[in-house]
């Protein structure tokens, strides 16, 4: 990427003004003026813009779950000309066919620097996923890397959301609401068809994706924890309008049913004056998170660790969670603290931020930022031999795990992989050796 982009983006991401809280009714405009008072679609909208709502879920689901947001742009989105099915490279969708779901535990390396140049809707890179992205269940797991910025070029899925996690190379996220900001340490949250652009803020990008074909995520339930921790609402940041007037071209790549579709537009679709609603996008420091543990005896269960959930159905049971092993503190007594040995109904996919996590030190390439490892539901998995024995005989002094943080992106139905993932040259192929030398300590 030239240093004049990157410079630019830079520029446009200091001191960047937000709105605060999940999930509220929040309200943006730039120009002054340019947002109507006691109603949505007055017969002229003001400063000449025109009224348009986006709809995140059906017209009449409950009032907590709806998502809707109403938009005065400059011009309308149905003023495009036709799509056209586009190359989708190395992006993939549900239903995932190409492989049987396997029960074997897998580890990757990070992905391998990319060509150049190669922006982030051509650095997306699926690992697998589970679900139909036509029926709107399940998930799709992604990686990218990008080594230049998004010029004349705007992305939007209609499939899902897309929460993404950097791990290298801080991003200026444009979207229709505003500009947001995500270095790594930072997720940020892209609703279903919100269209944006990704600058890059550094020379290289690299990261994580979970796109949620499911229901909308939310804030999870905090049962006898009480009315505060986990994720503060207040800590979410949505944008405050700011709009692009261009009158030049631009392409407009849409994810539709699991392929990609492309119009070329003669304006700018990111011309949002003014706006409001519940609808929104949103960045999080991931280091906010109020860790929520033992303070007396065992390893409390990883549900305690959820940022973000997103429902099914079933009581309980999410479709998606996205799960932070944020810093915190280790003091249980006569308690084995790294995570337990573990077989699952629901599949895992880790992924790994800085530093390092507690349970994955040993084996071929280790696990490290910008890997990952997937255990699949009912794979037998837990701390590695190294750190079984070092935490065995540890002396049980307080502890604090301030030098890791790595994330989970955790689903109800198994994860069945692309070939790319099966096949890539960097899927670590000695994993199970990590388990290897466990000894027998059984004395009758």
């Amino acid at each position: 990427m030239t240093g004049t982009a990157s410079e630019q983006a830079r520029k446009a991401a200091e001191g960047l003004a937000y709105s605060s809280g999940f999930g509220n009714e929040h309200s943006s405009e730039a120009v002054p003026g340019a947002l109507p008072v006691g109603r949505n679609s007055p017969q002229r909208a003001p400063l000449g813009l025109y009224a348009e709502q986006l709809s995140g879920s059906a017209f009449t689901e409950p009032r907590h779950h709806n998502r809707r947001s109403w938009l005065y742009r400059i011009r309308p989105s149905a003023a495009h000309p036709p799509f056209a099915r586009a190359n989708r490279g190395e992006i993939r969708s549900a239903p995932f066919t190409e492989c049987l779901p396997d029960p074997n535990r897998m580890r990757w390396d990070p992905l391998p620097e990319p060509a150049d140049p190669t922006d982030f809707v051509d650095g997306l890179w699926t690992l697998g996923g589970n679900g139909d992205a036509t029926q709107r269940t399940g998930m799709a797991v992604h990686l990218y890397h990008a080594n230049t910025s998004m010029v004349r070029r705007v992305f939007g899925d209609a499939d899902g959301e897309l929460l993404i996690v950097p791990e290298r190379g801080g991003l200026l996220l444009r979207t229709e609401f505003g500009l947001l900001r995500a270095e790594p340490g930072h997720v940020a949250l892209i609703p279903r068809g919100v269209r944006f652009r990704v600058e890059l803020l550094d020379a290289t990008a690299r990261g994580y994706v979970c796109e949620n074909y499911g229901r909308p995520f939310e804030l999870p339930a905090l049962g006898p924890i009480g009315a505060n921790g986990l994720a503060n609402p207040r800590d979410f940041l949505a944008p405050v309008a700011a709009y692009e007037d261009v009158e030049e071209p631009v392409e407009v790549v849409g994810k539709f049913c699991g392929h990609l579709w492309t119009a070329t537009y003669d304006h700018s679709p990111l011309d949002v004056v003014a706006w409001h609603g519940t609808h929104v996008p949103y960045v999080y420091d991931l280091r906010r998170f109020n860790v929520i543990g033992s303070i007396s005896y065992d390893h409390p269960d990883p549900s305690l660790f959820t940022v973000l959930t997103s429902p099914s159905d079933t009581p309980g049971l999410a479709g998606t969670d996205f799960v932070v092993f944020a810093p915190r503190w280790l003091v249980g007594e006569d308690t084995f603290r790294p995570p337990y040995f573990h077989r699952n109904v629901m599949t895992e996919y880790m992924g790994l931020i800085e530093g390092a996590y507690d349970a994955k030190t040993g084996g071929e390439g280790g696990f490290v930022p910008g890997g990952g490892s997937l255990h699949n539901m009912m794979s037998a998995h837990g701390p590695d031999r190294e750190t079984f024995e070092r935490a065995s005989a540890a002396e049980l002094v307080p502890q604090k795990i301030d030098d890791g943080l790595a994330f989970m992106f955790e689903t109800r139905w198994p994860l069945t992989l692309t070939e790319q993932a099966r096949d890539a040259g960097h899927r670590q192929r000695g994993y199970d050796d990590v388990w290897q030398g466990l000894q027998r300590h059984f004395r009758p």
